[in-house]
């Protein structure tokens, strides 16, 4: 695994979450820097499978050899057809590790972070068509103010659309650096840094339709898994955490529980964890970015 790439969050509360079976198939949905992957691995016996799952390219170069894992090139959203395509119907657990990993963030040309000036681009996938560029350049005033109150939760939302909308009239958004000349005005002072991760957000949830891939997975999951199967679910910000915690609670993402003619509540999953798992203060001082994550956890019925 490449130094650094991704510090795995979490790591050994993600283990104890999956209540491994030493013979079981399990998938790790977000392989990124393969953390996890490895870990669940040596919880395995000879009979056991891992399947991860990646879209980034980047990630492929931490694939494990070793013959009870197999990598999927997908997106997680493609969750069930992949597995039918590999064979297997029902898994025995899940372990989605969502966000952007530390690598994505640290490499320039990927144009996720804000310390660096490039192309304003943040797919995920490369084989995507739709980078962050285009989103600014293309998508109509009142779509931007969507996106930005929406997926980013900024104050100035509307106000920060109008802007972008009449400056692309003089000249193309390309580079981070357009980016931050034109938007100079609405950044708040001594807020600078929160301000563009906010910003950065809402592009990246809308280039990589991260939402509408997030549920299209959580339903997913309620289908391949077997039941007392476990979904371990670790999210970092209130947009993914959100449906998490939703779906596990009442198996869909808005309104009450269903139930049918006798009262009996119809939902797929009973919740282990009844408050989000939170990293100790401990692990936060080693990484960062363990601040935010929230884990859940949901088993089978």
């Amino acid at each position: 695994m490449e130094t650094n790439y991704h510090v795995p969050v979490m790591l050994q509360e993600c283990i104890e979450g999956l209540a491994i079976n030493p013979a079981g198939v399990y998938v790790d949905v977000t392989f990124g820097g393969g953390g996890h992957s490895r870990e669940i691995l040596k919880h395995l016996n000879k009979d056991g499978v891992l399947i991860a799952f990646d879209q980034d390219p980047d990630a492929q170069r931490n694939k494990i050899d070793d013959k009870r894992f197999v990598f999927v090139d997908q997106n997680f959203g493609f969750l069930k057809n992949n597995l039918r395509l590999l064979g297997y119907k029902e898994v025995d657990g899940i372990l989605a590790d969502l966000g952007v990993s530390s690598h994505q963030f640290n490499e320039p040309s990927r144009g996720f972070s804000t310390r660096f000036d490039a192309d304003l681009d943040m797919r995920m996938d490369k084989q995507r068509a739709l980078t962050a560029a285009e989103v600014l350049n293309t998508y109509a005033e009142d779509k931007l103010h969507k996106i930005f109150g929406i997926y980013g939760e900024v104050k100035n939302a509307k106000s920060l659309a109008r802007t972008i909308a009449t400056a692309r009239m003089d000249k193309p958004i390309v580079t981070l650096a357009d980016f931050k000349s034109v938007i100079a005005q609405h950044i708040p002072k001594g807020k600078e840094h929160k301000y563009m991760a906010q910003v950065f957000q809402a592009l990246r949830i809308e280039v990589n339709a991260e939402i509408d891939m997030l549920e299209n997975f959580l339903e997913q999951s309620a289908s391949v898994l077997k039941k007392g199967g476990r979904l371990v679910v670790m999210s970092y910000h209130s947009l993914e955490d959100r449906p998490v915690k939703n779906f596990l609670a009442k198996g869909k993402f808005q309104g009450e529980v269903e139930k049918d003619f006798f009262g009996n509540e119809q939902k797929p999953f009973k919740v282990i964890t009844r408050k989000a798992v939170m990293a100790d203060e401990k692990e936060v001082a080693i990484n960062g970015r363990a601040r935010s994550a929230k884990l859940r956890i949901g088993e089978k019925l």
